[in-house]
């Protein structure tokens, strides 16, 4: 096929490539453009693929090869910008998803551990690869850092410090991820930690990488958590957590925590409350997740909580999501043989797109310190 599907003329004549075009010159988009943000379209049904599937659509015709863009993170920054995502016909599945998910638990317990097969357990090499030597998977704090490794670095450090931890104290790092905090708070703190992960994969390299420090990884569900901690801290979890769970949620962290504890809940967060969840995303990156609002964390930890300080760092998961991408390209040549060709189209699909949405402030990060009953005298929180 011609590397251009609009050197025939014929196909500006359709429809469906006009109602498409109409649409991307909202947000300063060309087809077959010569900046990097505009699209390269290579299959002339790409157009009604899209508009008759939406984000799906969208994604799958990226990964099946139908169009490319050299810059996808600023394509996406300039359609979620415009707001094209809201003009996108939603999939009759997309509907039945939403009526599904207000009336089902999908993050039940038995459906939990789905997230952490389909996607954190897609290969420690991978993220070994991609990820800084902390292993970590969330966004990193660019405050004053200039490399990926001191953004994590950074992170864990804040992290530590908002949760004023003390030699001899007890920290519950629920979805733990690979350890690596887990293993910063025990080295530098002197703490005793467990953590909680739901993929066997994390718990494997945390076991290893946490050898010889007071670090004990559970595999299991934070819900069957019963112990007392000093200190409870939860990063990039929240999300797969789902709104039937928010209560469920806060009252396992205030069971486990002592009456003069505090803790730190480190989440992506929407700026609606909204039961959808871009179907993409859900299909192919982390199934049965959703996006809290300000509103929802508010309702669920009001009556058990006292908010001590809610701090936004959305702007610095951009970098973030940057950085794993370069680091993704450089290490593919690696992955490749164990990998595809789709999984690489998808996956960097998926770091450029996260990437725009939060450069457009459409998603925030937030990190948010609770206490039981309120911090004698307040608490002061670094930044």
């Amino acid at each position: 096929m011609s590397s251009s599907c609009l050197e025939d003329l014929s196909i500006q004549d359709n429809p469906w490539y006009r109602a498409m075009h109409e649409m991307l010159s909202m947000a300063g988009i060309e087809i077959n453009g010569s900046r990097p943000f505009d699209i390269q379209v290579t299959n002339p049904n790409f157009f009604k693929r899209v508009l008759q599937e939406g984000s799906l659509g969208l994604g799958e015709s990226y990964m099946d090869g139908w169009w490319e863009c050299e810059r996808l993170d600023t394509f996406f920054q300039y359609v979620i910008a415009a707001g094209l995502e809201n003009k996108l016909p939603r999939h009759l599945k997309d509907t039945l998803r939403i009526a599904i998910a207000r009336l089902s638990n999908l993050q039940s317990k038995k459906r939990a551990w789905i997230v952490g097969k389909e996607h954190y357990d897609l290969g420690n090499d991978l993220f070994t690869l991609m990820l800084d030597p902390h292993m970590q998977y969330s966004c990193g704090y660019w405050k004053d850092a200039t490399t990926l490794e001191e953004a994590q670095t950074a992170k864990l450090h804040i992290i530590c410090e908002k949760l004023h931890l003390r030699p001899g104290m007890r920290l519950l790092d629920i979805g733990c991820g690979w350890g690596g905090l887990s293993a910063y708070a025990a080295k530098h703190y002197g703490v005793s930690v467990v953590g909680v992960t739901i993929s066997a994969e994390q718990q494997k390299w945390a076991q290893e990488h946490c050898a010889g420090l007071d670090v004990n990884i559970l595999l299991q569900d934070y819900r069957d958590l019963h112990q007392q901690f000093d200190r409870i801290v939860s990063v990039g979890m929240f999300e797969h957590v789902g709104p039937k769970n928010y209560q469920t949620y806060f009252n396992v962290v205030k069971r486990n925590l002592k009456a003069d504890g505090i803790f730190l809940l480190h989440t992506i967060g929407s700026n609606r409350t909204d039961m959808r969840v871009d179907p993409w995303i859900n299909k192919y990156i982390f199934p049965n997740g959703c996006l809290p609002s300000v509103a929802q964390i508010a309702q669920a930890s009001e009556g058990r909580f006292v908010m001590e300080d809610w701090h936004n760092i959305g702007a610095d998961y951009d970098r973030t999501l940057m950085a794993w991408h370069e680091r993704f390209k450089q290490a593919w040549p690696q992955l490749a043989p164990r990998y595809s060709e789709r999984f690489e189209r998808m996956f960097s699909y998926y770091l450029n797109a996260c990437a725009g949405a939060f450069r457009a402030r459409d998603i925030q990060l937030w990190q948010i310190v609770f206490s039981p009953n309120g911090v004698e005298d307040g608490l002061r929180v670094p930044r």
